[in-house]
């Protein structure tokens, strides 16, 4: 884990007039609170409105995400946790949110804030979940990334 070269997720956007909608899966929940705590804090800095729906787990976030971005938002933070095991489901889940949620994202036109953490361990979760003791905040930079590319596509739509 790095975060080396990372965009300043500490900077503040202004997103006044967006409504972002957080969706987040229910496995592993305290990494999951973790996260969900990051992006609130993030979108609460930045004057958005925004909601949370959570989903059973990351292979729904996609279908969800999209549901959200055409009944109105402006952005979607997409939030799970997956923990490899002993089988290839995994990587199917992990295949399957990612690249659900880059169609959802060219599809509607619209950001996905992409905060889906694929971990080799409970461990590598906590340090991304943006706590005290976290080397890093994936809630907060996914946020940060959904709030960051609302604004610009609000510049070239305007």
């Amino acid at each position: 884990m790095s975060g080396a070269g990372a965009p300043n997720a500490e900077e503040r956007i202004d997103g006044s007039g967006l409504n972002v909608v957080v969706v987040a899966g229910s496995w592993h929940e305290t990494i999951s609170e973790g996260l969900i705590a990051g992006a609130k804090r993030t979108l609460d800095a930045s004057g958005a409105t925004h909601t949370l729906v959570r989903v059973p787990g990351s292979f729904e976030l996609p279908v969800v995400s999209k549901a959200a971005l055409e009944a109105g938002a402006d952005a979607v933070v997409a939030l799970g946790v997956i923990i490899r095991g002993g089988t290839p489901h995994f990587e199917y889940v992990s295949a399957a949110a990612t690249d659900g949620l880059t169609r959802v994202a060219i599809d509607t036109g619209k950001p996905v804030g992409f905060g889906v953490l694929t971990l080799d361990d409970e461990a590598q979760g906590l340090d991304r979940a943006g706590f005290e003791d976290s080397k890093e905040d994936k809630g907060a930079e996914a946020a940060h990334a959904a709030l960051a590319t609302a604004v610009a596509l609000r510049s070239l739509r305007a």
